[in-house]
């Protein structure tokens, strides 16, 4: 028996953000404010403050409680120069000189900030990707991730004569390995999927979301195997001609494309990374399948679950 349509549009429903928006201008008050390192970066413009995420996205649910928050350092930027055909490397490498403020000075910076606007017991710098931010009344948890700005290169032939998809790094603390994202990438790919599924596309994201957490709760699926920002991607795979104007057709062909076409090869909603690799913060297929799974079981069991 299919999950009730009366369900599926309760899940379908987008969160508060009106938290979320309080929390993003409280941090950006904190970090612009006088005592604040960055102020002058951020008032220059060569620091940007943006959301990502859930609530950057309009996939948020109710269970959605963390805000996350870029800090991105645009007066410099990290690349992939170094596999470039050897003239063009050696050309970026003329045109450009060493930055003088880097990842490390952001992240110290932005940390300074936020421990001298919030105070010291509502700030964990502990983390190796984010620093978190404490709730407080009006105000959301939110992880804050500094970067800097990324350029993949497909060719370079000097400043005004070059080709590169834009993103950003960071490094992981513990190990020093740099991660890489494409945030724009990822909100204009899901802004665009969505047009074109006929409004569903974020609709479908938020039930399997909450669907997810409904097996967590009921300890059919580890909380930890399917991350809200692969679940998206999993789904940003399954081709628009699937989706329909019919929300419970929606939900059952998507769930139907991933459980009978192999997903080794599926991206990452921002179209540039697989959804699947070796690397440390990629998924894994072990997981995805058991979420699959868990998900048909639960739309084909709903009243025996």
């Amino acid at each position: 028996m299919a999950i009730p349509l009366s369900q599926l549009t309760t899940w379908s429903n987008q969160g508060a953000t009106v938290s979320a928006k309080a929390t993003h201008e409280s941090i950006r008050n904190a970090l612009s404010c006088d005592q604040s390192p960055i102020k002058d970066r951020v008032s220059r413009g060569s620091i940007k403050l943006y959301l990502q995420g859930s609530y950057k996205n309009d996939t948020n649910i109710r269970a959605d409680s963390d805000v996350d928050l870029v800090v991105e350092l645009t007066a410099a930027f990290g690349h992939n120069a170094a596999e470039l055909p050897y003239d063009q490397k050696q050309i970026h490498d003329r045109s450009y000189s060493n930055a003088t403020y880097d990842w490390n000075d952001l992240r110290r910076d932005v940390v300074t900030a936020l421990v001298n606007y919030y105070g010291t017991t509502n700030v964990d710098a502990s983390g190796n990707k984010s620093i978190k931010l404490l709730p407080s009344s009006g105000r959301l948890k939110a992880d804050i991730v500094p970067v800097v700005s990324y350029r993949k290169y497909d060719y370079f032939y000097g400043t005004d004569s070059y080709n590169a998809e834009e993103g950003v790094k960071l490094y992981h603390r513990a190990t020093n390995r740099a991660i890489i994202n494409y945030p724009e990438h990822h909100f204009r790919n899901g802004a665009s999927k969505h047009q074109n599924t006929q409004n569903q596309f974020k609709s479908v994201v938020r039930i399997m979301k909450n669907a997810r957490n409904y097996l967590v709760d009921k300890g059919l699926l580890d909380k930890d195997k399917a991350p809200s920002y692969f679940l998206q991607s999993l789904i940003y795979n399954v081709p628009n001609s699937y989706f329909s104007s019919d929300l419970s057709e929606s939900v059952r062909s998507a769930l139907s494309y991933v459980y009978t076409n192999p997903i080794d090869k599926f991206i990452c909603q921002n179209g540039l990374t697989p959804l699947f690799d070796k690397s440390e913060d990629s998924w894994n297929t072990s997981d995805a399948v058991a979420t699959i799974v868990a998900l048909v079981d639960l739309w084909d069991r709903w009243y025996e679950i």
